[in-house]
């Protein structure tokens, strides 16, 4: 029998964000991850959970932020992470953050530990040594993971997820290269993010986009999508504004009325032009919000400047 097939124009629609934040200690992840959250929050409305492996140390911003906190203790296997998740979307969260996701990986109960439970298991029960059961040994685990992912990409949350990162070398063929600050993750959790923001030591949550190391520059991802959206907020740390922007852009609404503004004053030529826009911007100005009134007043800004000349 033949398979049959329909199709129709492409629309965007509602797009879940999957928000990776990569850093050593004292980067700022999980300051930025709360800021972000709560950009997102003034789009989305609902409650924003964290999911606080860290020895509750999200709680030291309780006093700066709103939002319910789960504590996540071992073990820190994928599927005890899934059911933390689930605990969030099953009562009515909109931005899950996870801080930190790392402990999937390298944490008590996480892939690797139960990989290595899974070899010795193995060795024991096939009678044979560790480089014969290593591989076979992925299998639990891996599909553990495959299952907590195949999870977080069907849920309609928005998700900031902290990975913890460490300095790496390759050696090889006699040279050592510096790879740069790695994320402890397992590279299909990372992959699967829809961006990915690196801070370096010391960064106070400034993401740097075009990193020197290649290690650093393959785990750093911002999709052409966002690139407006960064391009703008050079040199500013990870903040609410930003978080409003991904999540008015994930929204998948048509295009906000601030930028049929912005597309306006950048297309104007005539001072009569500029007057009568400058007059939209003065009625709708109390309806935008703070990053709304930024790009108007920037773009502006630099049409006055074309026009005056």
């Amino acid at each position: 029998m033949t398979r049959t097939f329909s199709d129709k124009p492409a629309t965007r629609g509602p797009t879940p964000l999957l928000f990776g934040i990569i850093g050593p200690s004292g980067s700022g992840k999980t300051y930025s991850a709360l800021r972000l959250a709560t950009g997102m929050q003034r789009v989305t409305g609902g409650e924003i959970y964290v999911v606080d492996t860290e020895s509750n140390r999200a709680l030291h911003y309780a006093d700066r932020f709103k939002f319910r906190h789960v504590p996540f203790t071992a073990p820190f296997s994928p599927l005890d992470y899934l059911a933390a998740i689930e605990h969030c979307v099953s009562r009515g969260a909109k931005i899950v953050v996870v801080d930190s996701m790392s402990h999937e990986h390298e944490g008590v109960g996480g892939v690797l530990e139960w990989h290595a439970a899974e070899t010795e298991r193995l060795m024991e029960a096939w009678h044979v040594g560790a480089e014969k059961a290593q591989i076979p040994a992925w299998a639990k685990p891996k599909a553990a993971r495959r299952k907590l992912l195949n999870a977080l990409i069907q849920m309609p949350v928005h998700f900031i997820f902290c990975f913890r990162a460490k300095e790496k070398v390759r050696i090889g063929r006699g040279e050592v290269v510096q790879l740069g600050f790695m994320p402890i993750a397992g590279e299909e959790f990372v992959y699967e993010a829809t961006a990915k923001a690196l801070l370096l030591p010391g960064a106070s949550g400034v993401p740097t986009w075009q990193p020197e190391h290649a290690g650093e520059r393959l785990m750093a991802k911002l999709p052409e999508q966002f690139r407006q959206i960064f391009s703008g907020a050079a040199g500013r740390p990870l903040d609410e504004d930003i978080g409003e922007q991904l999540a008015r852009w994930a929204s998948g609404t048509e295009a906000a009325q601030e930028d049929g503004l912005v597309a306006a004053y950048d297309a104007c030529d005539a001072p009569d032009m500029l007057d009568e826009l400058e007059a939209q911007r003065r009625a709708v100005w109390p309806e935008l919000s703070p990053a709304e009134k930024r790009a108007v007043k920037a773009a502006s800004q630099r049409a006055q400047a074309r026009v005056t000349l």
